[in-house]
């Protein structure tokens, strides 16, 4: 398995009922239901060989018996059994060889479920998304299966944010805005959590919500679901309810919260709670919703995370609030600033009588002055009227050359935003395998700067000496007077702009097809042209990335193209 960076344990959560509509069997994702076959006729004869070597008893399910310090691969050591439970363990642990904190799920060979959770590992590495707790490693080894996944230790779990009340309406909307998107991305890839729980939901020290246990959740407890797709879309409609009330979203208490009162059937966030953001209630209801049974604008339900997403969308943007505004201290003037600090305060003064001067320039002196500055100015006056009386009088020449006015400067023109019509990823050869996340390319230029087009990840800051760069080429639908391109990153990264000729009625395919126009370092650029460039084609184009939690990734969150 490739290796990646730091991040959260996959803690294995049992509080509460699951109110999703899941058996306690075989764990599924959507598409992948052959790969599971062959898992669960693997995990069958593993079953029957462990009945064998027992002599016909039952295998057995119990957890290994681990202690702290135990190592894995000569790598892994064991620190803190966090959870223990139906035959397997979940452990903190520290990746020796990389010197850092990982997470690992540990469970017998012989288990029943052991192939499903390696399939489930393997399938989850694969997705690569950034959104989710990533799996960097699954192996059977001694008797042992094991999955170790990432460690976030600047994350906070839902259910910790919870307990401290409800969400506010930005952070709600952030949340379901970006936990929808990330699971209709794992759809079309085959993949469904199934365990989607306030525990599952981790909420980083930038705001950005990541997702753990996709897949492998499941698989360790055994859970299925008819309608995975469905499943995860209530889970996420149960996630918006309880960040909105503070209430878990049925009649029974679940995750540290307070169910609903029996017998009232779901009531709308807005009627649980009093200041509940309207348009978020109706969404929390429509992926909530049973058997037709909506919110009360009648609108259709959400049933799978990509509708759930798009109706987000479509909703006007929840604003974060404003900052408070708090008056300053009240400004004290002191003893020192009055100018008395140190001294004894000062005994009454007996008023001086004040001197009246004379009317100014009514003394002998003052009339002289007066007499002899009348008499400059006259003087003036009539060497000025000389002067301009002769140059009137005096003949033109005929070969005069004409006074030519310095041109006035221009003022700057103002720059205007080009409309882009397209964008697709570019990671060419050499060391390029042309495709970079094309699903996430519009997120760069949608407006949401909590959205981004992201790279893979890479062991060094250039990509691992694999590469020369990566980026995305933005179309403008027509050649284009380009003046600047403005660019925003998470974290500080090294930018080319190149611009495709003038003439290309396609975008090159190589880097050098397109002529560098400047480039910057900074996690927002804005890159001015020398002279303003006609063209149709813009690459953009990352030649150093940022090293993010324990990553080197580049993550381009908006780009701008003025003209």
């Amino acid at each position: 398995m490739a290796e990646r960076s730091t991040a959260a344990v996959d803690v294995a959560d049992n509080s509460g009922d699951d109110p999703l509509t899941a058996k306690a069997d075989t764990a599924a994702t959507d598409g992948v239901a052959e790969e599971q076959k062959t898992a669960e006729k693997t995990a069958e004869a593993t079953e029957n060989k462990a009945v064998e070597r027992q002599g016909g008893e039952q295998p057995s399910i119990t957890a290994p018996e681990l202690h702290s310090g135990h190592k894995l691969a000569r790598r892994y050591r064991l620190e803190e059994c966090v959870t223990r439970l139906d035959g397997f363990s979940s452990w903190r642990a520290v990746d020796e060889k990389l010197r850092r904190a990982v997470g690992v799920h540990l469970l017998p060979a012989d288990h029943p479920r052991a192939r499903s959770v390696l399939a489930a590992a393997r399938s989850s590495a694969l997705l690569g998304d950034p959104r989710f707790v990533q799996v960097l490693d699954a192996v059977e080894e001694n008797d042992l299966v094991y999955v170790v996944h990432e460690w976030l230790p600047d994350s906070t779990e839902l259910t910790t944010l919870l307990a401290a009340g409800p969400l506010e309406p930005h952070d709600a909307y952030q949340l379901v805005s970006q936990v929808s998107q990330a699971m209709a991305a794992a759809h079309r890839e085959g993949l469904a959590h199934l365990r989607l729980t306030p525990s599952a939901v981790l909420r980083s020290s930038t705001g950005q919500y990541r997702i753990r246990g996709l897949a492998v959740n499941a698989a360790l407890r055994g859970i299925t679901a008819d309608r995975p797709q469905r499943s995860d879309t209530e889970a996420i409609g149960a996630l918006l309810y309880a960040a909105l009330t503070q209430r878990w979203p049925y009649d029974s208490d679940a995750h540290g919260l307070s169910g609903l009162p029996k017998d009232v059937g779901l009531l709308p966030p807005d009627q649980v709670r009093a200041g509940v953001h309207r348009g978020l209630s109706e969404i929390a209801m429509r992926a909530l919703a049973n058997d037709g049974a909506t919110a009360s604008r009648q609108e259709p339900p959400c049933t799978t995370p990509d509708e759930l997403a798009k109706a987000v969308a479509a909703m006007p943007r929840v604003k974060p609030p404003e900052p408070e505004y708090t008056a300053p201290p009240e400004y004290q003037r002191t003893t020192y600033q009055q100018g008395t600090y140190g001294r004894p305060q000062s005994r009454p003064v007996v008023p001086q009588p004040v001197l009246v001067p004379p009317p100014p320039l009514q003394s002998r002196t003052g009339r002289a002055l007066k007499w002899a500055v009348s008499a400059l100015l006259i003087a003036a006056l009539g060497l000025g009227s000389w002067q301009i009386a002769d140059r009137l009088l005096a003949p033109k020449p005929k070969n005069e050359t004409p006074i030519v006015q310095p041109p006035v400067d221009e003022k700057p023109q103002q720059l205007k935003p080009i409309a882009i019509s397209s964008a697709q990823d570019f990671d060419p050869p050499p060391g390029g395998n042309g495709e970079e996340y094309p699903e996430s390319v519009a997120s760069a230029y949608d407006g949401d700067p909590s959205t981004f087009w992201h790279t893979k990840n890479y062991t060094t800051a250039n990509f691992g000496n694999l590469k020369r760069g990566v980026g995305i080429v933005l179309d403008l639908g027509s050649a284009q007077q380009v003046r600047e391109v403005d660019l925003s990153f998470v974290g500080r990264t090294a930018v080319e702009v190149r611009t495709a000729p003038e003439g290309a009625s396609s975008a090159p395919s190589t880097a050098e097809g397109f002529t560098v126009q400047a480039s910057g370092n900074d996690s927002d650029v804005k890159l001015k042209f020398t002279k303003p460039v006609t063209t149709r084609y813009v690459l953009v184009w990352l030649t150093e990335l940022p090293l993010t939690g324990g990553e080197f990734r580049g993550q381009l969150t908006e780009v701008k193209v003025m003209g």
